[in-house]
């Protein structure tokens, strides 16, 4: 693409220019795709063995992203895991992909289709098609709407619902780094490259714009029947765990503890001189799966977990409803953990 090209604004490209110029970088359309781009709508082959799993996110500037913190691509590449990460925490199988923009006359072609390459890359990584959506115009800000499709196996699917006293809370990777990688952008007085960052502040912040969603480890607790709820945090550890004992009618105690931190976490909240708990019980967008196992199934699912090499970790057990949400500190004290994730229309 010529420099020119790019820096044309939106606006003097056209909006048909535009969605053709749309599925470049996303995998392409294969047997399930009877129609796919370019009509009035979709027509999708969907195998009868299976039910459908429909999920949809709005991204909002200055809401959910600033641009003084994440490029076009960044935001790509972040609307697409989130939307990839509510497939996985449902134990489905990703498939398609529609997506939807309204954009402001600053954005300029350059910005929109580096927007699209990073929506394309988790996508093409597992095989997921983009097969519709929408472009239009914002008088202000910039909005992204996804709504992404799955398949699951009937009676297999993850529920934040199915939780019961005694079983064991389990959290995939580590927690706190997004928020961490957050906290340090805000600080920056100009954006670099991630490539030009330091360690340890090059993790934290590659967490943040660019996390992983957590697919093969929702497949394998569905598929071996191995969890009894899970969901993604995207909210924050308190506020998801929140949500999982509301559905589940349960209650939770967590050891702060048992949070797996990164080395990288510790090292950057020392530099900062700030208690790294916060960030990995309250720091949002994180895209692990937050999951509960009972105890019988706690042999089966660690040895699946290091056959696939995957990393989580026992952070706790569902109590009793009546006991409520707490949390036991290193020092041996137990305290309600109180939600301080961040809620829409709470100000």
């Amino acid at each position: 693409m010529s420099p020119s090209r790019r820096q044309a604004f939106v606006s003097e490209i056209g909006e048909f220019q535009l969605i053709r110029a749309l599925t470049h970088g996303f995998s392409p359309p294969d047997a399930r795709t009877l129609i796919g781009m370019g009509d009035d709508a979709a027509i999708l082959a969907h195998p009868s063995s299976t039910h459908l799993v429909v999920s949809t996110d709005l991204l909002v500037e200055n809401v959910h992203f600033s641009k003084k913190t994440s490029s076009f691509f960044d935001l790509g590449y972040k609307a697409a895991v989130a939307n990839l990460s509510d497939i996985a925490a449902m134990g489905a199988t990703p498939t398609f992909i529609l997506v939807a923009v309204a954009l402001p006359s600053y954005v300029r072609y350059g910005d929109w289709k580096d927007l699209y390459r990073g929506l394309s890359i988790p996508c093409k990584a597992h095989g997921v098609q983009l097969v519709g959506g929408d472009t239009s115009g914002s008088p202000s800000s910039f909005f992204v709407a996804i709504t992404i499709l799955g398949q699951v196996e009937p009676g297999r699917a993850l529920t934040r619902g199915g939780a019961h006293e005694g079983d064991i809370i389990y959290v995939s990777g580590s927690v706190g780094n997004s928020a961490a990688g957050l906290a340090y952008l805000k600080h920056k007085t100009s954006r670099e490259k991630i490539s030009n960052l330091r360690q340890p502040m090059k993790f934290l912040v590659r967490r943040h714009l660019q996390p992983t969603p957590r697919l093969t480890l929702g497949r394998l607790l569905s598929s071996r029947r191995l969890a009894s709820a899970a969901l993604d945090l995207s909210d924050g550890l308190s506020g998801d765990i929140e949500h999982l004992c509301q559905q589940s009618r349960v209650g939770a105690l967590i050891q702060a503890a048992s949070l797996p931190m990164t080395p990288h976490l510790i090292e950057y909240a020392s530099q900062v001189r700030v208690d790294p708990l916060p960030w990995a019980l309250h720091g949002g967008e994180e895209y692990e799966l937050l999951f509960t196992v009972p105890p019988k199934k706690q042999h089966r699912l660690k040895m699946a977990l290091k056959q696939l090499r995957i990393s989580a970790t026992a952070i706790g057990v569902i109590t009793s409803r009546r006991s409520g949400i707490q949390i036991t500190h290193q020092d041996g004290r137990t305290q309600k953990l109180a939600s301080q994730s961040y809620v829409h229309f709470s100000e």
